[in-house]
């Protein structure tokens, strides 16, 4: 299908890539009056009188066509674009070449001051409007990402899209070792050998040149190094040979405890 440049009505060439940024089906159109000094765009007065000043019911559609130029620089525009919903019929076209081509209102933030121009390059300013808040959410975004891609956010020429660098692979340097290359490496002062330091900082620096203590005797080392278990007293085993009687336990005729 042959594509059509919606700002002048002409056919584009053939290598020419149009990318739809935004659409949305129902889109209000209006006769809006002359801007208010001080005030701006007010919605209010399109929709008074039961949307008197209400023309159109459109389809709006973003779009962003990219060209490729004799000289063989790519050159990059977008336009908005009012069609009827039924046949796509192109009904209006504005070229967006710069921010103020929309306005919002400022009275609500679903309506829009559109600057349009046909392909004699003759200007009108139309109102639209969104039944949803949600479309015309997405619409300002569209703008956004179609100002990033006409180079408006980096500051570069309009219509030019940022020149890629880039290098032929035959101009690359080859900077792989050959056979029997070697690499050497230079380490800086401070990975050089080590200046010799005083001995008294050696001793009390170095983690392995502290004093060990002395190893134990022989005598203590046979007996493994554990103590004697204390003398048992003579008493205690006197005591465990105490009758019942002498406990105070009668062993009368119940007999003796066992």
């Amino acid at each position: 299908m042959e594509s059509i440049d919606p700002a002048t009505g002409q056919p584009l060439p053939s290598d020419a890539i149009q990318r739809v940024l935004f659409i949305v089906g129902t889109i209000h159109v209006y006769s809006i009056p002359p801007m208010t000094p001080g005030k701006g765009h007010v919605a209010a007065a399109w929709t008074a009188e039961e949307n008197k000043r209400q023309i159109f019911t459109a389809r709006l559609r973003v779009l962003e066509t990219a060209i490729t130029e004799a000289s063989g620089e790519e050159k990059v525009k977008a336009d908005i674009v009012l069609e009827d919903p039924r046949s796509g019929q192109l009904f209006a076209a504005a070229p967006y070449t710069a921010a103020a081509v929309v306005e919002p209102t400022s009275d609500s933030s679903r309506f829009f001051a559109l600057r349009v121009q046909d392909g004699a390059g003759r200007k009108a300013t139309l109102g639209i409007g969104f039944e949803d808040r949600s479309d015309a959410f997405d619409f300002g975004v569209s703008l956004q990402e179609a100002q990033k891609t006409l180079s408006w956010a980096q500051g570069g020429p309009p219509g030019k899209k940022p020149a890629v660098e880039r290098t032929d692979s035959a101009e690359k340097r080859d900077l792989s070792l050959k056979e029997g290359e070697t690499i050497t490496v230079s380490l800086p002062s401070r990975f050089g050998r080590r200046r010799p330091q005083a001995k008294d900082e050696a001793s009390s620096t170095s983690p392995v040149s502290f004093s060990l203590p002395p190893p134990p005797s022989a005598t203590a080392s046979k007996g493994g190094g554990i103590p004697p278990p204390p003398p048992v007293p003579a008493t205690s085993s006197r005591a465990k040979r105490l009758s019942a009687v002498d406990l105070g336990f009668d062993n009368g005729k119940f007999g003796e405890f066992a």
